[in-house]
């Protein structure tokens, strides 16, 4: 730890640079996903011809046997890499984006089975997006300040994303509900100009991640994703503290520790 401690003395605020950089606190998300999880019995959620079914336990594996996918399993395990994506993304590693890229594929197919069927139009989007951001942050990027070009990005994602939304749903159909589809547009509105705005590197993004995860908390506790719920309560609290981080202590440095 006074390793650690020494390693970020040449920034403002050591101590926030220690906890986004925190190996401990990677691991602190993982297990309190996978613990919630458990304590929830989330991991015994199937997903059986469009039907949810909860708690399934001594005949669980004869469910499997009939054709249901163990979604709620599924959604742990796509819940530990969002937060590993976060966290490495907070840490300025590209690995984040990365993992961001896999992200768009595993979120959006169990979106689309938690009756998000306007999935197979938006994930596609956010693929292409975040392949863009690794791409982008692999030239050596520097943190960002805020510019026209950050509102643009924010207010033409929101207008791409409550469009393609609602063209999904006409066209797929999927969970009904006025409330539903409308905060399936926000979320995807702000998650894609949270994905834009980070591959271009504006500290910025973290404000809109927070209003992500935010309304995240209200979609996910109408799918009942309970994997999600516990995730995005994580994330509240590492954006806020990730943002004074980035505004405050800026780009990371490699230093040398002394003794």
């Amino acid at each position: 730890m006074r390793n650690h401690f020494r390693k970020y003395q040449n920034v403002k605020f050591p101590l926030l640079r220690l906890y986004v950089h925190s190996e401990y606190m990677d691991i602190f998300g993982v297990v309190l996903i996978l613990l919630v999880c458990y304590w929830r019995k989330f991991h015994q959620t199937l997903l059986l011809d469009g039907e949810l079914l909860f708690n399934v336990s001594s005949d669980f594996m004869s469910y499997i046997d009939q054709g249901a996918i163990p979604i709620g399993i599924f959604s742990m395990l796509a819940a530990v890499i969002s937060v590993l994506s976060g966290r490495f993304t907070a840490k300025q590693n590209n690995l984040g984006n990365v993992l961001n890229i896999v992200i768009a594929v595993t979120s959006g197919v169990l979106d689309y089975l938690f009756g998000n069927h306007s999935a197979v139009i938006t994930y596609p989007v956010t693929f292409l997006v975040a392949s863009f951001a690794t791409y982008n942050w692999s030239k050596g990027i520097k943190i960002r300040e805020i510019d026209a070009q950050y509102y643009l990005i924010i207010a033409l994602s929101l207008v791409v994303a409550f469009a393609l939304v609602h063209l999904g749903f006409s066209l797929f159909g999927g969970k009904e509900g006025f409330l539903f589809r409308n905060s399936v547009g926000l979320v995807f509105g702000l998650s894609l100009g949270g994905t834009v705005s980070n591959a271009f590197k504006y500290k910025e993004t973290w404000i809109t991640w927070l209003l992500y995860n935010i309304v995240q908390l209200t979609k996910n506790y109408l799918q009942m994703n309970f994997a999600n719920v516990v995730k995005y309560v994580f994330y509240i609290i590492s954006v806020i503290i990730t943002y004074f981080d980035w505004a405050f202590n800026g780009d990371v440095k490699s230093v040398k520790v002394t003794s």
